[in-house]
């Protein structure tokens, strides 16, 4: 018979489990700090020495890292998504940008597609939330706190698809798109008419997910990304005709 005896779960064992579903679900981010040994042994109702236990073996698994005098944090697990080598390949070629858009466009119309099918009410009010906050900003014209809000957004809509393969997958090419690896997203906050517009996009992505709209949800991620492409190429183009420009001047004015 096919019949083994049941042994109780160590207390470790279920320590380790639940933070290691923390971390897959992206809920305990890379970097982030987990509370003192004393406030998580009360918090998850184990000994300290079972949560001892239970840290070292996350540790070894490389999950974990302790910092002297600073407590213990979530490993920077997406560190090794891209080589040192190829990031800096990406950055030095213009290529990579719309590659990395045209990867964008499709990941995140899939996410946004399920996102209005799977994802929970909460998950819809927590876009919302993010929405308009990005009003606000836009209101006060602060190109910086609107960059970081777009990339929220971007991102609870993919933690809103609940597929944990492309959410740390795709945390780990913002994390590239923060460094300013790919592009300075702030660029794109430089006209009104283009932060208008790029609200608006927002708001139509925004608009169909409340809806669970599946269909106009995936349209309109991809539609927005094929505006941030053409502005980009633009802005490329307008950058290098400026420099040839210069070279004329320079070259009129020794003359």
């Amino acid at each position: 018979m096919p019949f083994r005896p049941v042994n109780p779960e160590k207390l470790s064992s279920a320590v380790i489990r639940q933070i290691e579903e923390l971390i897959l679900r992206g809920i305990l981010r890379p970097g982030e700090r987990l509370p003192s040994e004393r406030e998580l042994s009360e918090r998850l109702g184990v000994s300290r020495p079972s949560l001892r236990d239970a840290i070292a073996s996350l540790q070894d698994a490389g999950l974990l890292a302790s910092r002297a005098g600073a407590g213990v944090y979530v490993a920077d697990v997406l560190g090794s998504a891209f080589s040192p080598a190829l990031i800096a390949l990406f950055a030095r070629h213009d290529e990579a940008v719309i590659d990395y858009l045209s990867f964008r466009r499709d990941m995140e119309g899939l996410a946004a597609e399920r996102a209005a099918r799977l994802g929970s009410d909460t998950d819809l009010a927590v876009i919302n939330a993010i929405f308009a906050k990005m009003e606000t900003a836009h209101d006060t014209q602060s190109a910086e706190d609107e960059a970081t809000l777009d990339a929220q957004f971007h991102m609870s809509i993919i933690e809103a698809s609940h597929n944990v393969v492309m959410l740390h997958m795709m945390r780990s090419m913002f994390d590239l798109l923060r460094g300013g690896v790919f592009y300075n997203r702030q660029v794109m906050f430089k006209q009104r008419t283009t932060r208008a517009a790029l609200l608006d996009q927002h708001r139509a992505i925004r608009d169909a997910l409340v809806n669970r709209d599946a269909t106009a949800a995936r349209a309109a991620v991809e539609s927005h990304l094929s505006y941030v492409e053409r502005s980009l190429v633009d802005q490329q183009r307008a950058d290098r005709h400026e420099d040839i420009a210069r070279q004329r001047l320079d070259h009129e004015t020794e003359s």
